[in-house]
């Protein structure tokens, strides 16, 4: 990849959102706002590298993006109203406040979110339009096919139009029962930071995981009270902590027993230990933790633990037995049977993971998670056909790496 072709990937994982929401706030019509932006990277791919990246990647896009959204807003509008289109064109200035916070990203989440539509297709719109994924990753997110994943957002895009869905916050009293839908989103757009689903994409978006953590900051700030809120900023935390020693000087993942601990980021961690303290005492006094503050709370365990043979996998288990109460999802099953290898034996725990086939046989982690545990049984021929369908289906080049080295020490 060029110079050149790296600006471009770069400031499209820096940008894409920025300039979807901006479009969005100024035309209110999702589908020109995705155009334009598309169109403006498109126009970047085709002129950067003849005329040099612009000394300001961002405005130039911005820039370009909302001339190619009036240029289709003439073609579509039969209208003789030039004063309309004169306003549009030349008025720059900024546009008053929607709400109690005035950021553009969370407005377009809320507007994405609306109870009108259908909580996967919330997710999935939301992940097009403000983590700025392509319709392959979110279908891998989702275990779905490209082509109904594409079918969904086309048809979410058309409702919010149809129905009149205004961009903005909602009020106070609406916010506790739409925030639910808006923290899934952002818990997906920070796992597709954390470990990228895509091949021809950096391994860790620190972009993706960096935005995810600021909305979340924006949210707690608009629900101070709400623990989830705070218990999703503080899995976030715990797992951004780590970021600095996931992945090797060679591109390859670092498993969580390997990982050097003195590189994590301890202001980081100890933010997120705050955050699992307080809801800790919370639940104290009666309040039932949420899903988000239960993972918070098993991270906080591991992120406590100066070496993993320190691990309290007691505790560990005990979370993810309360979870799985929760969320009784295969995946949630298939994250406790990990912490079951390592208290029962990796015997016990293939037991739990074998009964998740059909649940989860198109999953990378499920064969990866499988291969380790036959491994350590010794039953290497198992081992190496796991091994062989997880990097299969893995899309990550650290993951593959890591899976590509572990089949390689098989005897």
């Amino acid at each position: 990849m060029s110079d050149v072709e790296e600006s471009i990937t770069r400031t499209h994982h820096d940008e894409w959102a920025r300039i979807v929401a901006g479009l969005t706030r100024r035309f209110g019509d999702l589908d020109i706002a995705e155009e334009a932006a598309a169109e403006a990277f498109a126009t970047a791919v085709e002129r950067w590298p003849a005329d040099g990246v612009p000394p300001n990647p961002g405005a130039w896009l911005t820039t370009t993006a909302n001339r190619k959204a009036i240029d289709r807003i003439r073609r579509e509008n039969k209208r003789d109203d030039k004063h309309k289109e004169a306003q549009m064109v030349y008025d720059g200035d900024p546009p008053e406040p929607l709400g109690v916070i005035d950021d553009d990203r969370l407005r377009l989440i809320f507007t994405c979110c609306h109870p009108a539509l259908a909580m996967e297709t919330r997710l999935a719109l939301t992940l097009r339009m403000v983590g700025g994924l392509t319709v392959p990753e979110i279908a891998r997110a989702f275990l779905a096919t490209e082509s109904a994943m594409g079918q969904r957002i086309t048809r979410a895009k058309a409702k919010i139009k149809a129905a009149g869905i205004p961009y903005r916050m909602p009020s106070a009293a609406d916010l506790p029962a739409r925030v639910a839908g808006v923290l899934v989103v952002l818990y997906l757009v920070f796992n597709e930071g954390y470990l990228a689903t895509g091949s021809d994409t950096d391994p860790v978006r620190h972009d993706l995981t960096a935005e995810a953590i600021r909305l979340t900051r924006l949210i707690r700030a608009l629900l101070p009270e709400d623990g989830e809120v705070a218990g999703l900023l503080a899995l976030m935390l715990l797992i951004e902590a780590r970021r600095p020693a996931r992945v090797s000087a060679s591109g390859e993942l670092v498993a969580l027993d390997e990982q050097d601990r003195g590189a994590w980021d301890q202001a980081l961690i100890a933010e997120g230990h705050r955050l699992v303290r307080e809801r800790l005492a919370a639940a104290a006094t009666g309040v039932a933790p949420g899903r988000y503050q239960i993972l918070a709370a098993i991270n906080a365990v591991h992120t406590s633990a100066r070496d993993i043979r320190d691990t309290d996998w007691s505790q560990v288990l005990a979370l993810y037995d309360q979870l799985v109460r929760l969320d009784p999802s295969p995946i949630i099953a298939l994250n406790r049977a990990i912490a079951v290898a390592e208290l029962d034996g990796p015997e016990v725990a293939l037991a739990t993971v074998d009964r998740l086939e059909n649940k989860l046989a198109d999953y990378h982690a499920y064969h990866a998670t499988r291969a380790d545990l036959l491994r350590r049984l010794g039953r290497s021929q198992q081992s190496r056909a796991a091994y062989d369908k997880a990097i299969e289906l893995a899309g990550n080049t650290a993951e593959t790496a890591y899976l590509t080295r572990r089949r390689g020490q098989l005897g």
